[in-house]
């Protein structure tokens, strides 16, 4: 792919890095990522994506915008509440860079239309807000064979890994992790529980530069890792995932 002279313009700071360069950029450009929602965790994966040059952003919402929402998805502006959340993301990353090609999908992920979903992509951002939603991602995604990038959030604190469980040992999927969903009432969701807005920026963030980093090939990669943030502390702190020979999605594989 031979990069036009405005691309060389709006990626000037990527191509400058020889991590990245023209063969990166390159890459961005050609990827396919689907974020599944537009929500807290989804608007600056998706806002960062955009911006970074990613080829194709697919977005997997069936929600629409609330008031309540704008206090930390910021890909909504007031203007579009009641508009649905797979549009307003649409209408804003074209604002931000209209070269990407945005596919909005107003559905909500299910066993019928997950896989053909996923399969569509080169890699999947899972945003959600729902344990049904995390378990349904990680089995299709080792069923296809897409790496995951998956963050959760919490009032003060949150959460992020990669699986890519179907490369074999020792890498884990989320199910290594946690075995079964925890039962509905221990896990309150945002709109009992609250949230500090900002929290889910920093790990939307970090979502977002985790998903360029296994497209690009940088680094080190979080799979087999946990990464936890603790915006009371100040702090992050990572563990170590082992793989679970008896894990029902992978294991024995």
């Amino acid at each position: 792919m031979t990069l036009t002279d405005a691309q060389f313009e709006r990626y000037a700071r990527h191509l400058i890095l020889d991590e990245v360069g023209e063969e990166g950029q390159a890459k961005l450009l050609a990827s396919r990522v689907l974020v599944v929602g537009a929500g807290g965790l989804g608007s600056p994966l998706l806002l960062y994506l955009a911006a970074a040059g990613i080829g194709t952003l697919g977005v997997v919402d069936d929600d629409t915008v609330d008031l309540s929402n704008l206090q930390r998805q910021i890909v909504h502006p007031t203007a579009r509440i009641g508009a649905a959340k797979v549009d307003s993301a649409r209408e804003t990353l074209a604002a931000i860079n209209p070269e990407v090609k945005v596919e909005t999908h107003r559905l909500r992920l299910e066993p019928d239309n997950a896989a053909r979903l996923v399969r569509s992509y080169d890699l999947v951002a899972d945003g959600s807000d729902n344990f049904a939603t995390r378990y349904l991602l990680n089995d299709v995604c080792y069923a296809e064979r897409r790496t995951l990038v998956a963050a959760a959030l919490s009032p003060f604190d949150g959460q992020l890994s990669t699986f890519k469980a179907y490369l074999g040992p020792p890498h884990p999927c989320y199910r290594c992790l946690f075995r079964e969903p925890p039962p509905p009432d221990l896990v309150p969701r945002c709109e009992t529980a609250g949230i500090l807005g900002a929290i889910a920026g920093v790990l939307g963030t970090l979502q977002a530069t985790e998903v360029l980093k296994e497209l690009l090939g940088l680094g080190e990669s979080l799979s087999g890792e946990l990464l936890s943030y603790d915006a009371l502390r100040a702090g992050f702190h990572k563990v170590k995932l082992p793989r679970d020979p008896e894990c029902p999605t992978c294991g024995g594989a």
